[in-house]
């Protein structure tokens, strides 16, 4: 689908007792040596119009309010129509695998002296255990890379099923309802949006809706100076207008992650160091290499996966509500400065 989508069809076996589901991604380059966002996803079983249908031309994207999404199609639920819903965010390092060789022309004099060696792949595991009921029996799982290039990227999913032993350990079922997703999968626009205006989409919440909780994907995106993808900004939620989760998604430990990044850009940078001489502790100016993928960034960095924000819907009931994502100091894309925020969520109760 599109060069940069895979998906198949799978079939899960029936479980009786609990079951906890684990997702194992695996990637490594092809011979495209950027970062670049990645998904991995389920279509919703109850949308008659997903990814697959669109991309087959037999359906398209509900019509939208554009006063209220712009040219934001297939964000939200419409005609028909439910959004795609993640198993794990991810984003690629700059070329493991490819680059990897200790050889390669490209990246050999670019490992640091602290890196015994390059990475040949990457590989993050996450439980999707509160997901289990959109895989039962049947499900199309796919996986998502932004590549732009011709060679791209080589990935791999496992699920991994494990029952209970107990016998009376009777499976906890659960339901999962989509609420956004922006993630430009095929034929979408870069999800800008959140610059002008929040997000708001409607649910309604069965009466046998137990301990009701939304899970929030999100990352920054904008790799210029000053853009979203380096520069920290505040995520609001909101369900019925009433505030219920405020944090700004950052990381700051991308330099842990530099063995899975052969071919990131390396800078140096001159600073005063502190070492051992032959008369002990002594001072000198240095020039250290430091690379693009060890910057800090909004909620993500080059080689590492997204873990989902969980917040409990204390006292929510059964009934028509709305559910709101606003991100108020985002930026607008402008020209070539790719200004933009990845976001999904989901609900999932107990029956």
């Amino acid at each position: 689908m599109n060069g940069r989508i895979i998906l198949k069809k799978i079939k899960v076996p029936h479980y009786e007792r609990n079951v906890k589901v684990d997702i194992k991604t695996t990637i490594a380059s092809n011979g495209d040596r950027w970062d670049k966002s990645g998904s991995v996803f389920v279509l919703p079983r109850h949308s008659a119009v997903n990814l697959l249908s669109i991309a087959q031309g037999k359906a398209k994207f509900p019509e939208i309010d554009t006063l209220k999404l712009e040219h934001m199609r297939g964000i939200i639920a419409g005609k028909n129509y439910l959004p795609t819903i993640e198993l794990m965010r991810f984003m690629t390092p700059f070329g493991v695998g490819f680059y990897s060789n200790n050889n390669d022309t490209l990246t050999s004099k670019r490992r640091p002296v602290y890196i015994p060696k390059w990475e040949d792949c990457v590989q993050w595991q996450q439980d999707i255990t509160d997901r289990y009921s959109l895989l039962e029996d049947e499900a199309y799982v796919g996986v998502f890379i932004d590549t732009w290039t011709e060679q791209g990227y080589l990935a791999s999913v496992e699920l991994k099923f494990t029952e209970s032993t107990i016998s009376c350990d009777r499976m906890q079922r659960t339901q999962v309802l989509p609420l956004i997703n922006t993630v430009y999968y095929i034929g979408q626009e870069y999800p800008d949006i959140f610059a002008r205006k929040p997000v708001t989409t409607d649910f309604t919440l069965p009466k046998n809706a137990k301990n009701v909780r939304v899970k929030y994907i999100v990352t920054g995106h904008g790799g210029h100076d000053g853009g979203d993808e380096f520069v920290q900004k505040e995520n609001v939620l909101s369900v019925d207008g009433k505030e219920v989760y405020r944090f700004t998604p950052w990381r700051d430990d991308c330099a842990s992650f530099r063995r899975f990044n052969p071919a990131t850009g390396v800078w140096l940078e001159k600073r005063v160091a502190s070492y051992i001489g032959e008369k002990g502790y002594t001072e000198k100016e240095v020039e250290e290499p430091v690379a693009s993928s060890d910057f800090s960034r909004s909620n993500w960095c080059p080689g590492t996966d997204v873990v989902p924000e969980e917040v409990a819907l204390e006292g929510i009931t059964a009934g028509k509500h709305t559910f709101t994502v606003d991100i108020p100091k985002a930026q607008p894309i402008n020209g070539d400065e790719m200004n933009h925020w990845l976001v999904s969520a989901y609900l999932v109760w107990d029956e």
